[in-house]
This record gives structure tokens, C-alpha cells and sequence, in this order.
């Protein structure tokens, strides 16, 4: 090798050494380590015969309609994330009183009638999250038709949410919080870290989140497909970005996270698409998540990823959208489950009547 090769090799791999320490270096925000992760260039797409069997799979054209209220009916409910525990479902959902949200749970025998248990987060005093906590269950079993059941990490169960100090609906600077407990089917408070795990002023945060970051949910992945166990995804909105998309983050041990890639997931440039819940179906994974303003009103897609990172739109029809007189105005927010044969399709309901959970099904479940 002559001279010449050898120093350009050695200018190359020490250019490369510096480019990953630089794109790796950690920075301690919040009391949390942070760093952006790059995401993987593959971009396999998933076939559209695939995309039109998931949706035959996943529709539910018959709306049973409106499965829970909360007990004081003039109050703003959002958000039902359901699991099961000792044979038995539960649902945790958040309030919205005027104030700020706080997270409550509800429990049912068969997914249909439904009875509030009381809060597991609530409001508090002289913390970054006082006056916001909107909560969701991590760690909820993803596979399609599976058991649905919760699991532990560090012997605890694990909820991230929506935080913040401020009075109002959404208002002022909103991250995210991480709480755990020992006791999920409880109405007992649940243990909150005491600084946030994101926020959209971190160094890190990425164009598309530095305003405000909104809902998020966590999965544990075992393949490890993004090179860690546990895969956040939320959606955020920028100061140049006036519109919600959606975003990733992972991490090892659930309190430390690291946003992955430089871009969204899901983006329509316009509108909102939110709220994520994940399912694998086969050898796919399945986005739920609700659409806005992108076109009238708001309504519930889908997309398909081989990797969790790449995604395929749905560009059919809507899974569920506003079409009766309890969800006129908004149908949105989903969390998707099929259990002996049916599939369940909670969302939050808006018209007149008010904000409720409501349920679309795979077959009718009025006859």
C-alpha cells in the first residue's frame, strides 16, 4: 500500500471515529441522558394486496356506540388505553376538568359495560407536571388476537404521560413523564419520576417536536429491532412544524430515552396524525393512530411496518370515521384489540352529547 493510500485510509477512519462520537455524544438534560439515535436506511414497503388483507383483518364497520361515560358527564374523557389482568379488563382514560388532565381506570367483564374505579394520576403541587397528567399504560401486550396482559420491567408496571405545569386544555410547555406502580388494577396513585424523560426544548429535539410534545406509548420490543427493548412512539408538533406528527424514541431501561432518526414516522406536513398503538399481526407490525384536518374532521387510519421504523400508509378508506349523531363531530384516538374472533375498536366519540368512548366491532354485536 503506498504512502498516499495509507494516510487517506487513516484521514477516512478517523473522520468516521469523529462523525460517531459526535452523533453519539450524550448530553445530561432534565436528569435524564439523552442522545438521537440514527434510524436504519432500509425502507421496505409493504405491497398493497398486504395493506388490503390487514385492512379486511382489522375493519369494524358496525358501531355499538357509547361504551363508558364518566361518572360526572359534563367532563372532557379522551385516550382508553385496555388491557387485562386476572381475567378481567381494565381501562385507563384521562379527564380533562377545566384545569388540566388526570388519569383515571375503569374496569369491565366484557368489554361493553363499563364502571370507573377512581384516579391513578392526579393533580399536584410545585412539580413540572402539576396541572398535566394525561397517562398511558406501557408495555401492553402488542400481539394481534394475543392475551393483552401488561407486562413488568424491574418488578414494577410502567405508564408514560402527557405533563406540564400549566393551567388549561394542552396549555404551555408539555413533555413527556414517566410513572411506574406495583398494583395495576388499583385506583391508587401511581409512582411519578420526578423530572421528565422528554421535553420539547431537550438540545435533541428534533424540528418536528420542538413545541409541544402530546401523547406517546411504549412497547417493549424482544427483537430488539431498533437495537433497544423499549420503543416509544409519540406525536409533537414544532415551531416551524405547525401540525402533529409522529416520532420515535427508545430506550434500555425506561427512565433514559433517546429520540431515533432526524424525521417523523407518520407525517401528512398538515393536520395531526396522533396517538399511536401498535399490534403485530403475523410477521407485520400495525399503527393505529387518528388523522385531522388533513381532510374534514377526524377519523382513524392505519399504516404497516416490516421494522417498527419504516412505515406504509393505508391510503383506503377510513377505519372509522364520523358518521352517526354520538361522533359527528370527531372519531378518533384508537386503541384496537381483537379478542375470540372480534375485533373491538375503542375511540373517543364527540358531538353535542359531549367526549366519550365509543366502540366500533368487527361484527354486530347487537343482534
Amino acid at each position: 500500500m503506498t504512502i498516499y493510500k495509507k494516510i487517506k485510509k487513516t484521514i477516512f477512519f478517523k473522520s468516521t471515529a469523529l462523525y460517531v462520537l459526535i452523533i453519539t455524544i450524550m448530553v445530561s438534560l432534565n436528569g435524564y441522558s439523552q442522545k438521537i439515535v440514527n434510524s436504519p436506511t432500509s425502507s421496505k414497503k409493504v405491497p398493497q394486496k398486504v395493506m388490503e388483507k390487514v385492512f379486511n383483518e382489522i375493519k369494524t364497520p358496525y358501531k355499538y356506540g357509547v361504551i363508558f361515560k364518566h361518572p360526572d358527564s359534563t367532563q372532557l374523557i379522551d385516550s382508553p388505553t385496555i388491557f387485562r389482568k386476572n381475567k378481567k379488563w381494565y381501562m385507563t382514560y384521562i379527564l380533562y376538568d377545566g384545569r388540566g388532565y388526570e388519569t383515571w381506570l375503569a374496569e369491565s367483564n366484557n368489554l361493553l359495560d363499563w364502571k370507573t374505579n377512581g384516579k391513578i394520576l392526579s393533580f399536584s403541587e410545585n412539580t413540572w407536571d402539576a396541572n398535566q397528567k394525561a397517562g398511558y399504560v406501557s408495555l401492553v401486550d402488542i400481539q394481534w388476537g394475543g392475551n393483552y396482559e401488561v407486562a413488568k420491567f424491574e418488578d414494577k408496571y410502567w405508564m408514560s404521560y402527557l405533563g406540564g405545569n400549566s393551567k388549561g386544555y394542552e396549555a404551555g410547555v408539555l413533555g413527556v413523564g414517566m410513572a411506574n406502580t406495583n398494583e395495576l388494577e388499583t385506583a391508587k396513585e401511581w409512582n411519578t419520576l420526578k423530572k421528565p424523560v422528554l421535553l420539547p426544548k431537550d438540545a435533541e429535539a428534533r424540528w418536528f417536536e420542538n413545541k409541544t410534545i402530546y401523547k406517546s406509548l411504549v412497547i417493549h420490543d424482544k427483537k430488539k429491532l431498533t437495537g433497544h427493548p423499549f420503543v416509544m412512539y409519540y406525536n409533537a408538533k414544532g415551531e416551524t412544524a405547525n401540525y402533529e406528527s409522529i416520532g420515535m424514541a427508545v430506550s434500555d431501561n425506561m427512565v433514559k430515552w433517546e429520540r431515533f432518526g432526524n424525521e417523523p414516522v407518520i407525517t401528512k406536513n398538515k393536520g395531526i396524525c396522533g396517538d399511536a398503538q401498535i399490534a403485530k399481526f403475523n410477521n407485520l407490525y400495525i399503527m393505529f393512530y387518528f388523522g385531522a384536518f388533513w381532510k374534514p374532521k377526524a377519523f382513524e387510519r392505519f399504516a404497516c411496518s416490516y421494522d417498527l421504523v419504516n412505515w406504509t400508509d393505508w391510503q383506503g378508506d377510513d377505519l372509522v370515521n364520523p358518521s352517526t349523531e354520538f361522533d359527528k363531530e370527531y372519531a378518533h384516538k384508537p386503541w384496537v384489540i381483537k379478542w375470540k374472533g372480534t375485533v373491538y375498536h375503542f375511540y373517543n366519540a364527540v358531538s353535542d352529547h359531549g367526549r366519550v368512548i365509543a366502540l366500533a366491532t368487527s361484527k354486530d354485536l347487537k343482534k
